[in-house]
């Protein structure tokens, strides 16, 4: 990561020499540490707070607890690292599940969470771990149900069925899924990315305690959720049984407009159905933890500004790796380094069959979210938004994540700067998510 963010600052100075445009580099700089705090850090703040609030009413309620037990085949092949039974597995299984249905603003705080349970079990401060590569690259290639945002810019622009790359979107994060945990499990197992050992240590003093090597210095909370004292009782889960029916009952408003004052679409009935899901998955986590948590005899309030209190930590945390990133990439965007880069994967590109018109949002995207949907936009505007080309890119940005955004921010709130294999599974991922969104939207749409 350091020889990365040396270059790109090297070259965007380099290239802004050669094009005289100092003043543009410098304020690019300036703006992107300007933005990182006030526009990224900052409402973070807010979010960190609510969601890791959630998050303890869930832990003390045994809600995440069971939701890992209930996983744990699945969880222990893809972080055959993590004990199981931690609270890691809970948080990552609730961060995957908000990526699955699109809820961006509660899957950072629960993977940012998730990231300080894997830390507890580093051995190597500093140092990621194969379950944290495994889990970012996850968050890079994550399988998507929903791309709302692209769908949202395909209706701005009148398209006569937005919803029309659901199912590329789909098939295109599934591929990248693959990728991701398949990418990781190769490259950890390369020289240049094995974990380093762990020294053995020394014998202890007479008197003294032998040292657990299985349990790392840093690890300071347990490895498992304590129960509540009070068990679920009758009424109790007769009240989720009603609290469960009525959430069903919503959705299934929401997708067939039974009694709303709202008509159901004419989109696709699995279209409709996802987008109800969507639109009430946040306030269902936000009664349904709660209500759990009471019901299982935790005093919410008070749990929950416990968990809240770490919001603040975390965002102040990641906010000088936040800075270092968005200014490297803010200034070799503003150098045209990306078209220096175009110009050298063009022919690459056009020999695999890549559409020249998309490689500006293939190249942005890893590095900005903002900037690739500007991109995005300008292509549905220029070739309308039901073209072949429109649908490509919806289905591009939808099925991939702003890579270097989601490296600063998870491993910057653990104090993790070497990164190991992490950023290439990273870039492999959604250079996989790229080009399947491309063949399969040829098959889907050509």
């Amino acid at each position: 990561m350091n020889h990365i963010w040396l270059a790109m600052l090297l070259i965007a100075v380099a290239l802004a020499a050669l094009t005289g445009r100092a003043d543009a580099l410098t304020t690019a700089a300036l703006s992107a540490a300007r933005d990182a705090v006030m526009a990224i850090a900052l409402p973070l703040i807010g979010l960190m707070a609510l969601w890791l609030g959630m998050m303890r009413l869930a832990e003390q309620a045994g809600l995440v607890n069971l939701l890992a037990r209930a996983l744990q085949p699945l969880l222990r092949r893809l972080f055959p690292d993590v004990p199981p039974g931690h609270p890691a597995m809970g948080a990552m299984l609730l961060n995957i599940a908000a990526n699955i249905l699109g809820l961006g603003n509660a899957a950072t705080p629960l993977g940012l969470r998730a990231m300080q349970e894997l830390n507890r079990l580093n051995p190597h401060p500093g140092t990621a771990t194969n379950a944290m590569c495994t889990f970012l690259a996850l968050n890079t290639g994550s399988l998507q149900l929903l791309p709302a945002t692209a769908i949202s810019v395909l209706a701005a622009h009148q398209s006569a069925r937005p919803t029309a790359i659901v199912a590329s979107a789909l098939l295109a994060t599934a591929c990248s899924a693959v990728t991701a945990v398949t990418a990781t499990r190769l490259l950890e197992r390369l020289p240049w990315f094995r974990q380093p050992h762990t020294r053995t240590p020394p014998p202890p003093e007479p008197g003294q305690q032998a040292p657990n090597p299985s349990r790392p210095e840093n690890a300071d909370k347990p490895t498992t959720i304590p129960q509540p004292s009070r068990p679920l009782s009758g009424p109790g889960r007769c009240v989720l049984t009603v609290y469960a029916l009525c959430s069903v009952a919503a959705v299934a408003n929401g997708a067939l407009g039974l009694w709303g004052t709202t008509p159901p679409t004419a989109d696709p009935a699995l279209v409709r159905w996802l987008n109800a899901l969507s639109q009430w998955a946040v306030p269902f986590l936000l009664a349904g933890f709660p209500l759990y948590a009471a019901l299982r005899g935790v005093r919410v309030y008070e749990q929950f500004v416990i968990g809240a209190r770490d919001g603040l930590r975390i965002a102040l945390r990641i906010i000088p790796y936040l800075v270092a990133m968005l200014v490297a990439i803010g200034v070799f965007r503003e150098s045209g380094g990306l078209q220096w880069l175009g110009r050298l994967l063009g022919p690459l590109l056009e020999w695999i069959g890549f559409p020249s018109e998309l490689l500006p949002l293939a190249l942005v995207r890893p590095l900005s979210g903002s900037a690739a949907l500007g991109i995005f936009a300008e292509i549905v505007r220029a070739h309308g938004p039901d073209t072949l080309l429109a649908r490509t890119a919806a289905t591009m940005y939808g099925s991939t994540e702003t890579t270097f955004y989601v490296l600063a921010v998870y491993f910057g709130a653990v104090g993790v700067h070497k990164v190991r294999h992490a950023l290439w599974a990273g870039l492999i991922t959604d250079a996989v998510a790229m080009l399947a969104s491309v063949w399969i939207c040829r098959w889907l749409f050509g």
